[in-house]
């Protein structure tokens, strides 16, 4: 498969799956006799893999730092892991937080019309209405 085909497949640029290449993201691709770039399947896992941890917030030094950790030695390479299981832990912390911000938003949707029905009635005022931060089901959680 070429560099256009993978840009294609995985909705990335040619420039960037280059860029991604020369900074060390992804291991070096293996090139053909006239210099072109042969993706094979183990590369393409690594494209997917360096797409989606960028999605998820991985920094560019974190994908360099684990993939060069792939070149290694056995022993050397278990520190992989520990940068999966961080990503994992912070995407795990994102998606919490953005539950708690979603359960918020359905909220001040399903009560708006009421709220603001209250104030044009004058039955409330500022300093009145819930406190939003303690509320059990908004509340952020620890």
């Amino acid at each position: 498969m070429n560099i256009k085909q993978v840009a294609e497949m995985f909705d990335l640029t040619v420039d960037t799956i280059r860029y991604y290449e020369r900074v060390g993201v992804i291991p070096p691709i293996e090139r053909d006799k006239n210099g072109y770039r042969v993706f094979k399947k183990r590369d393409l896992n690594w494209v997917f893999l360096a797409k989606s941890l960028r999605n998820a917030g991985l920094s560019i030094e974190s994908l360099i730092e684990f993939a060069a950790l792939s070149q290694l030695e056995d022993d050397k390479r278990l520190a992989q892991k520990d940068i999966l299981k961080d990503q994992l832990k912070e995407l795990n912390e994102k998606i919490t937080e953005m539950v708690q911000v979603r359960d918020l938003l359905e909220y001040k949707i399903e009560t708006y019309d009421d709220h603001i029905a209250k104030f044009r009635n004058g039955n409330l005022t500022d300093d009145e209405i819930e406190e939003l931060w303690k509320m059990k089901h908004i509340k952020k959680e620890k």
